[in-house]
C-alpha cells in the first residue's frame, strides 16, 4: 500500500509540474482515458492509432487495459476449469472463484430469478467478474480502471438491458410482456401516461446502472488523487501526515468498493431479469 501511495504521489508530481500553468485538469489526466501509457517517472508509451477500412481506430489506455482484463479472465477461468479435471476438492485461486460463483448462483440468481436461472447464469457471472477484475486491477499502480469509463458501463448496462427484455420476451412473449408492464387495475383514462412511464422506465434502469458503475469507481480515485495533490497544492510535506494517511483509509476502502459495485451492479441485472420473466408474480 505504502509503495503505491509513493508511486501515486511521484506520478502527480511530474503532472502536476508539466501541468503548473495551465488550465488543464492533470488530475483528470490520470482519472480519464488518453492515447498513452503513463508510467512517470519512468517514461510514457504511446498508444498507436490503426487505420481499418477508412477509419481511424485509436488505441487506448482504457483499450488496452480492456484486452489485459479479458485475457486475464481467460487464464484464470480456464486454469481454475482445469484444475478440477485433476482435484475434486478446489484450492487456493480455484477455492476462491468457486466461492464467487457459488455466491453468485444461489445468493442473486436463484434468489431473484428463481425457477429457470440457469439460462441466464452464464451472463451474470460473465458480468460479475468482468466488473470484479477491471475494479481490482485499476487499483493497481500504472493501471487504468475500464469501468470508470461510461462508455464501458454503458456497453454492460445494455447488454443487460437486452438480457432483461430477452427474458421478460421469451417467456411471456411480445405481446404478453409489453402488456405485463401495465399494473392491473388501471383506469382507462390513465393507461396512455402509465404506457409513457413504463417505457420510459424501461430505459431508465439500464442507465442508472451504467451511471452508478461509473460514477462509483471514478469518485474513488479522484479522492485519492486530490487528497495526494494537497502535498503539491499547498507546496509543503508536512501536510503528508494528513494526506496520505486519509488517502491510505479511502484506497483501503476502494478495495471494498470494487467487490461492492461487481456485486450491485449483478445483483440489479438479475433482479430485473427476475421482474421481466415473472410478471405474474
Amino acid at each position: 500500500m505504502t509503495d503505491t501511495l509513493h508511486t501515486v504521489a511521484d506520478t502527480l508530481g511530474h503532472s502536476a509540474e508539466k501541468a503548473h500553468g495551465s488550465d488543464d485538469s492533470w488530475i483528470m489526466h490520470h482519472i480519464m482515458d488518453g492515447n498513452s501509457l503513463d508510467f512517470q517517472p519512468f517514461g510514457t508509451v504511446h498508444l498507436p492509432t490503426l487505420h481499418l477500412f477508412g477509419y481511424d481506430l485509436p488505441v487506448t489506455k482504457h483499450v488496452v487495459f480492456l484486452f489485459v482484463v479479458a485475457i486475464l479472465l481467460i487464464v484464470v477461468l480456464r486454469a481454475v476449469a482445469k484444475s478440477y479435471k485433476k482435484s475434486l476438492v478446489p484450492s487456493g485461486v480455484t477455492n476462491a472463484t468457486e466461492i464467487f460463483i457459488i455466491f453468485v448462483r444461489d445468493e442473486i440468481a436463484k434468489s431473484t430469478i428463481g425457477k429457470r436461472y440457469e439460462k441466464f447464469l452464464p451472463y451474470l457471472l460473465t458480468a460479475f467478474f468482468f466488473i470484479l477484475f477491471s475494479n481490482f486491477i485499476g487499483l493497481i499502480p500504472f493501471t487504468a480502471t475500464v469501468t470508470s469509463n461510461i462508455t464501458v458501463t454503458a456497453v454492460l448496462a445494455i447488454t443487460s438491458f437486452v438480457m432483461v427484455q430477452f427474458g421478460g420476451m421469451q417467456k411471456n412473449g411480445v405481446f404478453g410482456y409489453f402488456k405485463g408492464l401495465i399494473p392491473h387495475g388501471i383506469p382507462v383514462i390513465l393507461l396512455p401516461i402509465i404506457e409513457v412511464i413504463e417505457f420510459i422506465g424501461l430505459f431508465t434502469k439500464p442507465f442508472a446502472l451504467a451511471i452508478r458503475l461509473f460514477a462509483n469507481m471514478t469518485a474513488g480515485h479522484v479522492v485519492i488523487y486530490a487528497l495526494i495533490s494537497l502535498i503539491f497544492v499547498m507546496k509543503t510535506y508536512g501536510i503528508a501526515f494528513l494526506s496520505v494517511p486519509m488517502a491510505l483509509f479511502v484506497y483501503l476502502l476502494e478495495i471494498l468498493v470494487a467487490l461492492l459495485q461487481a456485486y450491485i451492479f449483478t445483483m440489479l441485472t438479475s433482479l430485473f431479469i427476475g421482474m421481466a420473466v415473472h410478471q405474474d408474480h
